[in-house]
């Protein structure tokens, strides 16, 4: 066979075409060989694509300062970025970015993060997108370098961060109600604390879809993918209503996840009413059937979250006195279940809304100088 398809490829000049074998010859070292080569290949080209991100965001910090000193220094109107715009794009035609509207974005950077050590943060490191959208939404830098810091660690886009700035995501991790410190050995039980958040914000589902917990959770299961990203990184989804037979009698756990970091499996209970201290005892029903059935040697045991629409801190912290098994307790919300205070202090400012109008016309500019390009 190997002789045809040679002489097959053989043109009328003797002219031989190279003609690789087909992969049913190539034996299992050659697959390994093939595999990590284009591991390398996807890692190279990962990292370049992040130096070359890096090293624009510098660009920026850098052109944002020296705009910034120099107007300082000379006193300088803003009708000087509109020629320094022209000159530059005149300068690089060939280059995106130098619109007067991001020049004077690159002045906001500087002006929000002075030192040069910056750049060695992550916020230096994450998309520029992102970084406009940290300084149109957060007023103050310690804020802004944690939601950058976690952009960078779960490879959020511009519009993920959006989304997780507007439901205060950081503000609300490590908040539920738990007995971890005294379940959970100590070395591991503040990690374990700050996987778990209050409250939990299902912003994708409706008012309609959640009167009862099986509404609920089927709402939650055809949105598994925005599900997931507000649950946190690491959760892997095991199953809904997982069947439990103990003694001849059917128990259904609501949702079960695995926790990659934590190395365990947590079991999700779903309540559409207030807690119940009777909730907890349920919980841990459930979590000793788990880890006695489907736990592995080396996983750790199972972690219990329960999901209420209300609860009461100090009942919760009464109730779980005295179980041995970790579990933490949270409130779930949607849009419409805002407190009228809680939406007062969600309006946004007046230097909010022009920062955000900024932004806007920032993410227009550069897509209208993208899209000619591609033109």
């Amino acid at each position: 066979m190997g002789d045809d398809r040679k002489s097959m490829a053989k043109t009328k000049k003797d002219v031989i075409i190279p003609v690789p074998p087909s992969l049913s010859e190539m034996d299992s070292a050659y697959f390994d060989l093939r595999n990590l080569i284009v591991e390398r290949v996807k890692r190279t080209r990962l990292n370049f694509v992040l130096q070359v991100n890096q090293g624009m965001i510098e660009l920026y910090w850098h052109i944002g300062n020296d705009i910034l000193k120099k107007q300082e220094a000379e006193g300088w109107g803003a009708r000087v970025i509109d020629r320094l715009s022209a000159d530059l794009r005149e300068e690089f035609p060939d280059m995106e970015g130098f619109s007067a509207r991001n020049l004077s974005n690159m002045k906001r950077f500087a002006k929000a993060w002075t030192n040069p050590e910056i750049l060695q943060h992550p916020v230096a490191k994450i998309q520029w997108r992102s970084i406009l959208t940290l300084l149109s939404k957060i007023k103050d830098n310690e804020t802004r370098e944690i939601y950058a810091a976690r952009a960078l660690e779960h490879g959020w886009s511009s519009n993920v961060l959006h989304h997780m700035i507007d439901v205060r995501y950081i503000e609300r991790e490590g908040k539920a109600v738990t007995n971890f410190a005294a379940s959970i050995p100590p070395q591991e039980s503040d990690m374990a604390a700050q996987v778990f958040k209050d409250p939990y914000i299902f912003d994708f589902v409706g008012t309609a879809q959640t009167r009862r917990e099986v509404e609920l959770e089927r709402a939650l299961v055809s949105h598994m993918e925005k599900f997931l990203l507000e649950l946190g990184q690491g959760f892997a989804f095991v199953g809904r209503q997982v069947h439990l037979e103990v003694g001849g009698d059917d128990f259904y756990i609501d949702l079960l996840f695995y926790h990659l970091k934590l190395r365990c499996y947590v079991a999700v209970e779903l309540k559409a009413r207030k807690f119940d201290p009777g909730d907890i005892a349920q919980l841990s029903f459930y979590q000793n059937i788990v880890d006695d059935v489907l736990r592995h040697p080396d996983d750790k045991p199972t972690i219990g979250l329960l999901l209420v629409k209300e609860k009461n801190r100090t009942v919760v912290e009464y109730s779980l006195s005295g179980f041995n098994n970790p579990i933490g307790v949270a409130d779930w919300k949607n849009d419409f279940d805002m407190t009228a205070e809680e939406f007062k202090a969600n309006l946004p400012t007046v230097e909010e809304i022009e920062n955000e109008i900024s932004f806007l016309d920032s993410v227009i500019v550069n897509e209208e100088g993208d899209a000619g390009e591609q033109a």
